[in-house]
């Protein structure tokens, strides 16, 4: 491993945040594009977000880019 362990876990945890905020739009759609706001609520609020499985799709692709990043830290020396 060509870091250390803390700073591994600060680069991962990083790297999480970052494609988190990527994916969370991703299949969204709003109270007003579903037809479906009630009175006083946001049109913009998502119907179903679905987090728990844009948590696995954030790890997954975090893991995957990490390890990348780890080969090329590895490769470049």
């Amino acid at each position: 491993m060509p870091f250390q362990t803390p700073l591994a876990i600060a680069i991962y945890f990083t790297i999480w945040w970052t494609v988190l905020f990527a994916i969370l739009p991703l299949g969204v759609r709003s109270l007003h594009e579903e037809g479906d706001a009630a009175p006083g609520s946001d049109p913009g609020a998502p119907v179903a977000p679905r987090l728990a499985m844009k948590a696995l799709v954030t790890t997954v692709v975090s893991a995957v880019v990490f390890a990348l990043l780890v080969a090329v830290a590895k490769f470049v020396g």
